[in-house]
């Protein structure tokens, strides 16, 4: 099984994904948490980086997920449940809300994903997520109210084109929590 969470900084992916994985493993399955940009070298490169174009950091991530696809796909082949932080509707979201082509971004990214069983949006109003972020410190170029406000919108597009589950992420972690296990438990 391979799932996929969505969403902007501070709407809580990494503490979701880490109580699934908990709760998957006492009900004795084999769990893989991984992310996007992964630690690889494109990975790291893409973001450590703040002077690319948009088009070539559009590509560095997909040459990163390219990588990263086929990992998934062993793991899975190996019986893994594979729980990954952001995947290709982040290049989708991120880039387009920047101003550049959907439609290309789709097509870039087109040989080099394998569908997720599920992929989960956690939604969350940007100003809650920033202060979210603001109380951890670590802010990045990202991070800024009406970009993320942009991004929302075009994760809500996407979450209907692809049909995605979505998550109300502005809620408190617990009840956020057994929202996604009750939601991929019927997987």
């Amino acid at each position: 099984m391979f799932v996929v969470f969505e969403g902007i900084d501070g709407s809580g992916k990494s503490s979701v994904i880490a109580r699934l994985k908990d709760h998957l493993e006492s009900k004795g399955m084999k769990v893989k948490v991984t992310a996007e940009p992964t630690g690889g070298a494109i990975g790291k490169f893409v973001a450590s980086t703040d002077d690319l174009i948009p088009e070539a950091e559009a590509l560095l991530f997909v040459a990163d997920r390219a990588l990263h696809t086929k990992e998934i796909q062993k793991w899975m082949d190996d019986g893994y449940v594979v729980l990954c932080d952001r995947y290709f509707a982040s290049t989708l979201a991120y880039q387009s809300a920047a101003g550049m082509d959907p439609g290309w971004l789709k097509a870039i990214n087109s040989n080099v994903i394998i569908e997720p069983d599920m992929t989960i949006l956690m939604d969350i109003d940007p100003e809650v997520s920033l202060k979210r972020v603001d109380a951890r410190g670590e802010k990045s170029r990202f991070e800024k109210l009406d970009y993320l406000r942009k991004v929302r919108e075009a994760y809500l597009s996407l979450a209907k084109e692809f049909g995605f589950v979505i998550i109300d992420a502005d809620r408190d972690r617990e009840s956020v929590a057994d929202d996604v296990i009750a939601k991929v438990g019927g997987l």
